[in-house]
């Protein structure tokens, strides 16, 4: 009855454990999900900004560099989330590494209690010393399950070394192309920071994957037939142990037979019992952990959904920033072409106006040279009229008259 109580208490506190545990994982689920909402309505927050900032304004070239930091900004901010959710889902796979070495010990400690309940009647204690979980994993586990646990250690954990979002989209296409190579042109379309050659890289990576993964059920497979025949084996030779054993104690009197029979139907019925409550709880972890998974589904669906979403709206103001750096680069060049034509046109009226003044200036000095020639012949026609005129006279009177005639 002690040894019962004890076991009682033992296992009312590994309970109140349990239940802190998980009670603080929830408050850790709890404060992630507070902290992913944050950071997706501040990249929301900057969208929306980037959104009042395009309507009804002018392109200046305050308000383009202006929008380049908010653009700038949401990008930093995505990338910062995604880099922060690869390293949050690495550490979780870390995690459920560790979880699944330490509950393949914890088995094995429980198999160990099986047996000795049956060896001995008495309930024994746990054992005190730590289990190394390495060694209990290399020890007890097939080879295919460790060379799937170091494939993933090496090659960047279950998604390959990509992120949660790129893989989901490389396996929708490739499920949708039943892996023929015919997928890689259409993956390409969702993975825009990945060259064909990363892709056909991940696809030998996920092909190993795959195959890695089979031989592990198999292995497991067999691993589990072993060890129940193993069990089956122990426990029938165990069942020839107790039936000698019971010969034996037959031979002695009849009240030591009777309290030892009932010392067996009672361990049996507490480790019945305890099996049948570790099935249960077995069952209510599974449904829980089915239940996380399909809400987790849906959050990352959701999550994928967002991210296009906040990707094509950034695609689509990118797309109409081109535009409009376009349109202002066709103005400006009409306008400089308009501009040029002008100084065109007033540099032809300069040289025309300067032409017509040079040309009057000319017509004048014409007309000068003219009116001057005029008067030379008219002079020269007076003199050779008054040369008729004294031609008879002598020449020393024609010499005065032409003075007196010059004089007057």
């Amino acid at each position: 009855m002690l040894n019962t109580r004890n076991r009682k208490n033992g296992l009312s506190d590994g309970f109140r454990v349990l239940e802190e545990f998980d009670k603080g994982l929830q408050d850790d689920r709890n404060t992630e999900h507070m902290n992913v909402q944050k950071h997706l309505v501040k990249i929301h927050n900057g969208v929306n900004k980037f959104q009042m900032l395009l309507t009804d304004v002018k392109p200046t070239p305050e308000l383009i560099e202006k929008l380049k930091e908010i653009m700038t900004e949401v990008e930093n901010s995505i990338n910062t989330f995604k880099e922060d959710q690869r390293q949050s889902f690495e550490d979780l796979l870390k995690e459920e590494r560790t979880c699944s070495q330490e509950i393949s010990a914890f088995e094995k400690k429980i198999e160990t209690w099986s047996l000795a309940v049956k060896a001995d009647p008495k309930l024994p204690h746990a054992p005190s010393g730590k289990v190394c979980l390495a060694k209990a994993l290399e020890e007890d586990l097939p080879p295919e399950v460790t060379a799937l646990e170091r494939f993933l250690q090496q090659t960047g954990g279950k998604q390959g070394g990509w992120d949660q979002y790129d893989h989901q989209s490389f396996l929708k296409v490739w499920t949708k192309h039943n892996g023929k190579p015919a997928y890689r042109k259409e993956a390409l379309l969702y993975l825009p920071g990945k060259t064909l050659e990363d892709v056909e890289q991940h696809e030998d990576w996920y092909l190993e994957l795959l195959y890695l993964q089979e031989k592990k059920k198999e292995a497991i497979h067999r691993w589990k037939a072993e060890r129940q025949q193993e069990r089956a084996t122990r426990l029938q030779h165990q069942d020839e142990l107790e039936s000698a054993a019971r010969r034996e104690r037959e031979a002695q009197a009849e009240t030591q037979q009777h309290r030892a029979e009932e010392e067996r139907r009672e361990a049996v019925a507490r480790l019945e019992g305890w099996k049948r409550q570790r099935r249960l709880r077995l069952e209510q972890e599974e449904e829980q952990r089915l239940t996380e998974e399909i809400l987790q589904r849906r959050k990352a669906k959701e999550e994928r959904r967002r991210q296009l979403e906040v990707k094509l709206a950034l695609e689509a103001h990118i797309r109409q920033k081109k535009k409009e750096e376009k349109l202002l680069t066709m103005q400006k060049e009409e306008q400089e072409q308009a501009d040029m034509e002008e100084k065109k046109r007033l540099a032809g009226y300069g040289i025309k106006r300067f032409q017509e003044r040079d040309f009057q200036k000319l017509e004048t000095k014409v007309q000068e040279r003219q009116e001057k020639e005029k008067q030379e012949l008219d002079r020269q026609k007076r003199l050779a009229k008054l040369k008729e005129k004294v031609r008879p006279y002598t020449a020393a009177g024609t010499d005065s008259i032409v003075h007196n005639v010059c004089h007057q």
